[in-house]
């Protein structure tokens, strides 16, 4: 029996407050190894960690030690030593090649009273103390450092005698034309006893853009201080890098101090992303071009860029890869001889099944180690579907590489070999879940796993030798157990006939269906259906909070992996731009329609909830299949992509998923604004009658707010049941800790109250 009454507030927040504690395993790095007394070999291992603060309203990071023993085969012993402790304002943090020193960029507030704005400092330690302290604000020169990592790094030189960073490019003082100036000290006219000059006519000084190199107004020969420029708008990156427009390569010499930004980079790029090359003669970077304008970067792997080489001596910048494709992620071998990148064609699906590149540095000869794959196999390698490689990826023979890719809906780790392009699984004796790549150094190996009902854990192992990987013994480090109640499985489905793709026949998808083991609706729980977002990502079974709290709550929750996920092989991203509206809702819907048959589930007691595309597609459910729902919840929902194109960071998202070629300088015709509109769930509201929840992130740049206040608006005069929260200082991901947790608990009080529950 159902209990009829409702789960009170306290309960809710209180089982909120304890699975959101659960900290997420961010970063590993591995200290050099030392020898005992005895002769054994051992190093320490240094984790981070974060974890959600409710009191605070914000997320805490906070370190954690180990110590491996470890005979170069196997781990002999290993153990945790000391407690936590948290890490305040670290921005970047990076140990020397040697791991005797540590680099740390930290943000430090300013000071109340004098008003001054937060500053950063560049600090250097060694195993004892901090050795340097540099006030980078006060040197000036460069904006904020990149800390994000789109562009961000912190990279040591194969000497450890000098640091390079990524910065915003320092932007010129500016002034109003009105400006009143103080004349200058011992020259007034009464003091020198000169007669007063005529009014003579005022001369206005204009700098040409790009002219006088640099910002456009650079300020004259003179120095002075350009007028007219003060609200000249600057384009930047888009979502969650609207701070991010031009960055430029700096270099501390930790000697003396000093600071460079390096010269010689191309006007029409953007880097990012650098390391030092072989020997320091220069660095490596990948640059973005910016040219005709900048389009949203952030989890969009389809920009036009190349990885570059700049000179130190000469201060040439000449190109390493082709300059056609997308490129990201350059990692060095241990030998300094290899870099291997991702790279995916340009524009089309932000998200897709990426190759792997392989640049020599000696010969100059790039190689293809790995092909994007059209289909997924079972058994076989799923191909490459990554936000990007672990920052220490390669082994200690710098042949082999590590990875992690989604593999339909489980996350699996890989090594490749990049001169054969053999892969091998290396979580194939291991459980199934979510595995991660933290880091590998001389072939001691670091990883993260988790599943749907137990949060994350970390791992190590020991690499074995080539031939032998799948031979990996794993050693629980920080073991986690699994939150009660929850179980969980994966389903495949296949498309009706009907709903084939003409090109694309065959392909199958995935759905992860979460059950209540306990409590009061655990024989015929209530349903919430969640598709993903993207609509190019892809849900794998791995920790995620809403999901695992929801079915806590007594929900069982279906994520769905509808045809477009990643992880399923290049066909199935390639089936979904054009049909977006139609492909995507139906398999939801028969994966819903299928498991209400094949489990005991409350039929007449579904909700759909979705955030984005998900949310597109949780609108479409409720006004195409109205029968079927009872509640909906979306977050910063695609409503109107034809409204959406002229506002949104990735124009190009709005035609290529509408099945349109997508060029900067083409307008759209009527023709094609009408098949946004045909193809968007604003077209069904008037068969919506369920209540709807919509929570938008008012700095929003992905999916507008307007887009959620269009669907409100509409709803609201065709008397649906509707709300709507407002979260300010939130973009696409609601992803501050205070609107992750406030949006949960009025998503579970929601669906409580309209299932009836």
């Amino acid at each position: 029996l159902i209990p009829q009454v409702p789960p009170r507030m306290e309960e809710l927040s209180e089982l909120y407050r304890e699975l959101s504690q659960h900290p997420g395993l961010s970063a590993a790095c591995l200290g050099p190894d030392l020898t005992t007394q005895y002769g054994g070999k051992y190093c320490s291992l240094y984790t981070e960690w974060s974890q959600r603060d409710l009191a605070r309203a914000e997320n805490i990071k906070f370190c954690r030690q180990y110590l491996l023993f470890h005979d170069g085969a196997s781990i002999v012993y290993s153990g945790p030593v000391g407690t936590c402790s948290e890490i305040k304002d670290e921005l970047l943090s990076r140990e020397s090649p040697s791991g005797t020193l540590k680099a740390v960029l930290r943000k430090v507030p300013g000071r109340e009273k004098e008003k001054e704005k937060e500053k950063q400092f560049l600090e250097v330690w060694d195993q004892n103390r901090k050795v340097k302290s540099i006030d980078l604000t006060a040197l000036d020169k460069h904006g904020s450092v990149c800390d994000d990592d789109q562009f961000g790094c912190l990279a040591w030189s194969h000497s450890e005698t000098h640091l390079l960073y990524v910065a915003e490019k320092k932007r010129p003082k500016t002034e109003s034309f009105f400006q009143s100036k103080a004349p200058e000290l011992g020259t007034s006219d009464e003091d020198t006893g000169q007669p007063k000059k005529e009014d003579v006519p005022l001369k206005v000084r204009f700098t040409p853009p790009g002219a006088g190199g640099g910002w456009p107004g650079g300020s004259g020969a003179d120095g002075d201080v350009p007028q007219g420029e003060q609200f000249v708008y600057y384009e930047d990156w888009g979502e969650t890098l609207s701070t991010r427009s031009m960055p430029v390569l700096c270099i501390l010499d930790i000697e003396g101090s000093s600071i460079s930004v390096l010269e010689g980079i191309p006007e029409h790029l953007s880097p990012g992303q650098a390391f030092w090359s072989p020997e320091d003669t220069g660095v490596v970077f990948v640059g973005w071009w910016h040219e005709p304008f900048r389009l949203g970067l952030r989890y969009c792997t389809n920009r036009r860029s190349a990885l570059f080489y700049v000179d130190l001596m000469g201060g040439k910048c000449e190109l390493l890869s082709e300059d056609t494709k997308a490129v990201w992620s350059p990692r060095l071998s241990p030998d300094s001889c290899r870099i291997v990148y991702l790279e995916n064609n340009v524009l089309g699906p932000h998200q897709q099944c990426s190759r792997l590149r392989m640049y020599d540095w000696y010969t100059k000869q790039t190689s293809t180690v790995l092909e994007a794959v059209p289909r997924q196999e079972w058994g076989a390698f799923p191909g490459i579907y990554c936000g990007a490689l672990p920052g220490m990826c390669w082994a200690a023979d710098s042949r082999r590489i590590l990875l992690d890719t989604a593999q339909r809906s489980h996350q699996d780790m890989f090594v490749v070999d990049t001169v054969t392009g053999a892969t091998t699984l290396l979580t194939a004796d291991g459980p199934r879940g979510s595995w991660s790549v933290l880091t590998i150094d001389r072939d001691l190996l670091v990883a993260r796993f988790s599943t749907p009902s137990c949060p994350p854990m970390l791992k190590v192992a020991v690499l074995p030798a080539a031939g032998h990987e799948a031979q990996a013994q794993w050693i629980c480090l920080q073991d986690t157990p699994p939150v009660p109640g929850i179980s969980w499985g994966i389903r495949t489905l296949q498309p009706s006939p009907e709903q084939e793709h003409p090109q694309y026949g065959g392909l199958d998808f995935d759905a992860i269906l979460l059950r209540p083991t306990e409590g009061p609706t655990a024989q015929k729980p209530p349903l919430v259906v969640m598709p993903h977002g993207g609509p190019h990502s892809v849900f794998t079974a791995g920790w995620m909070l809403y999901p695992a709290a929801l079915c806590r709550v007594g929900f069982a929750v279906l994520l769905v992996n509808y045809r477009g996920s990643l992880g399923f092989g290049q066909d199935s991203v390639a089936s979904l731009p054009g049909n977006v509206g139609t492909q995507d809702v139906r398999d939801v819907q028969l994966c819903v329609e299928r498991v209400l048959q094949e489990e005991a589930l409350d039929a007449g007691r579904v909700a759909v909830v979705g955030g984005s595309h998900g949310g597109f597609l949780a609108c479409h459910l409720i006004g195409q299949f109205p029968d079927t729902y009872r509640a909906c919840v979306v977050r910063n929902p695609v409503v109107n992509i034809a409204s959406m194109v002229a506002t949104t960071d990735i124009p190009d998202w709005c035609l290529t998923e509408t099945g349109l070629p997508y060029a900067p300088d083409a307008l759209p015709d009527p023709a094609q604004w009408t098949e946004m509109l045909q193809k968007s769930p604003i077209r069904y509201v008037g068969q919506v009658h369920v209540p709807v929840l919509l929570m938008l992130g008012e700095d929003d740049r992905r999916v507008p707010p307007k887009q959620g206040l269009e669907y409100y608006r509409a709803l609201k005069a065709r008397g649906v049941p509707t709300r709507l929260l407002w979260y300010p200082g939130n973009s696409h991901a609601l992803a501050g800790v205070e609107a992750e947790a406030d949006g949960f608990m009025n998503m579970a009080l929601w669906l409580l109250k309209h299932l009836e529950c």
